[in-house]
């Protein structure tokens, strides 16, 4: 009785392995979505990212990862001010970034490689090419290990990651779903696919009264009724043609805070590398999120009617006093229309 007792068991059992996904498909399930989110917002590569956090994590199964929703093992770094965790990993008992959720990891992430000045030439690679992506990152210094890149290419052509690159973030599970047809039957997966068969509140629509007039015209009224906190949520990380600085070009009237908050940078920093007086920033402003260069890119330019030398610092990615001495200008003096700006060359005396 023992026996088949015993036989029964491994039976069940056997065939419940079966119907249950290996961790790193699970992985691939779970996290795929916040990947495709990330690619369309800091152009970085789906199946790279996807593949790194499996390799990282081990599947989602290790310690920083369960504890600390760190997928990534980015460190604390100088400029970290959110919670942290112990753990050993080059060194005993490294300071760890811990976060809220993991899609605050997957977007740390982005920020992390495109803030870096070492990770700028990745930005110049095909999205697509996800082989020249895991080389640059291993000869960018990512890793250390040696087979770094090999170990990212093989995960991606293993899963099949490479279809997220070809996809959005409308349509990723239906991705998920083809490469896992037995999905089919996981009613919880499903229910997200099929969002009108799920009991769910109203949506809330934004009402813009009927006026006779142009669509480009009825579009912009749309935007302008578009609450603050959508339009500040869609800033995308930009290179300045200035040997491939970070900014980004402030959507809406905001301040240095909600900036440093979302791109995990300290709030003195910021003002000190936009030589800002104060914190407050105003739509259009440009905003670089990494010290600005001692020199332009281009030679001169002719100043505009109302631009200070403020302005003509954040449009060519000079630090301000730089630009002062290039001109031989006293701090504080501002350009005249016309006048011609020296960006790289310091201004011919007289």
């Amino acid at each position: 009785m023992k026996r088949l007792f015993l036989l029964v068991s491994l039976l069940v059992l056997s065939k419940f392995s079966a119907q249950t996904w290996a961790t790193e498909d699970q992985y691939i399930q779970k996290f795929a979505q916040y990947a495709v989110e990330e690619m369309e917002k800091y152009k970085i590569p789906a199946s790279i990212t996807l593949a790194q956090g499996l390799l990282e994590t081990g599947g989602g199964q290790s310690r920083l990862a369960l504890e600390g929703k760190n997928h990534f093992g980015i460190k604390c770094k100088e400029d970290w001010t959110g919670k942290t965790m112990k753990h050993t990993d080059d060194a005993p008992n490294e300071c760890f970034r811990v976060y809220e959720d993991p899609r605050q990891s997957y977007e740390d992430h982005s920020i992390f490689l495109s803030t870096r000045k070492y990770y700028t030439n990745l930005f110049k690679l095909d999205m697509k090419d996800y082989r020249a992506w895991a080389y640059g990152l291993k000869k960018a210094g990512y890793a250390t290990n040696p087979r770094y890149a090999s170990i990212l290419i093989g995960k991606i052509e293993r899963y099949k990651l490479y279809e997220f690159d070809n996809t959005n973030s409308k349509e990723v599970l239906y991705a998920v779903l083809s490469l896992y047809p037995n999905l089919k039957d996981d009613r919880t997966f499903m229910a997200q696919l099929e969002p009108s068969k799920v009991a769910k509140k109203d949506p809330v629509t934004v009402n813009v009264p009927y006026k006779q007039t142009s669509y480009a015209q009825q579009q912009k009224r749309v935007e302008r009724i578009k609450t603050k906190a959508e339009i500040l949520n869609s800033i995308l990380i930009k290179s300045h043609p200035n040997d491939g600085l970070k900014y980004i070009v402030i959507p809406e009237d905001t301040d240095v805070k909600y900036i440093a908050n979302k791109f995990k940078v300290s709030e003195g920093r910021l003002i000190k590398w936009n030589e800002l007086e104060g914190t407050a920033l105003k739509k259009n402003d440009i905003v670089f999120l990494e010290s600005k260069n001692s020199t332009g890119n281009t030679a001169v330019y002719k100043a505009e009617s109302g631009e200070d030398m403020h302005d003509i610092a954040q449009k060519f990615g000079i630090k301000l006093h730089k630009l002062y001495v290039k001109n031989r200008m006293d701090e504080g003096q501002q350009p005249s229309p016309g006048q011609l700006i020296y960006l790289i060359d310091k201004k011919p005396r007289n």
